[in-house]
């Protein structure tokens, strides 16, 4: 008969395991393991591979807010004209909110150079809602519940759009 010698994790010392992480071949505890769709890594190899997704530079924040609130204001002052269509409006507002922030997502992957962030899209999507406040506040003061709606729709399609556009994250194949 073979003798195995016990094996204990790297983070707690008191827990027995056989268990190893695929990258640097250290034991790990099953609290200290991340499933993967090929094994199990440790959280200290989790963390050096989620640094290599995250490569935006501190100035594009700055540039991706900046063009995002932009891009956005102008958009919103549209569906204020759009605003005053009526209820054909509605239609106008949904399609052009979609192609808003189509538009928005490109430029902003332009200017970013496609450098990505989990911050960076959360800054640009701060900057959509940044750019539509004006026209927002327009519309509240002056009382108008069909500006206001229609600003409404186009913060609730454009934001989830653009992050989702510049996240990569995908809802059908």
């Amino acid at each position: 008969m073979t003798e195995t010698s016990l094996t204990y994790c790297y983070v707690h010392p008191n827990r027995e395991t056989t268990l190893r992480c695929k990258r640097c071949d250290r034991y790990i505890c099953t609290s200290c393991a991340v499933s993967t769709p090929t094994g199990y890594i440790c959280k200290d190899c989790m963390r050096e591979r989620q640094k290599s997704f995250d490569t935006a530079v501190w100035y594009d924040f700055v540039s991706g807010f900046i063009v995002t609130g932009l891009l956005s204001g102008i958009a919103s002052f549209l569906v204020t004209l759009i605003g005053g269509v009526g209820f054909f409006g509605f239609l106008l507002v949904f399609l052009g909110s979609s192609a808003a922030g189509g538009v928005i997502a490109e430029a902003v992957r332009a200017v970013t150079r496609r450098r990505r962030s989990r911050a960076l899209f959360m800054t640009v999507g701060a900057g959509v809602v940044f750019g539509a406040l004006p026209m927002l506040l327009i519309q509240l003061l002056s009382g108008n519940i069909f500006g206001l709606i229609f600003q409404a729709i186009y913060l609730v399609i454009a934001v989830p759009l653009v992050y989702a556009r510049l996240s990569g994250i995908q809802l059908s194949r």
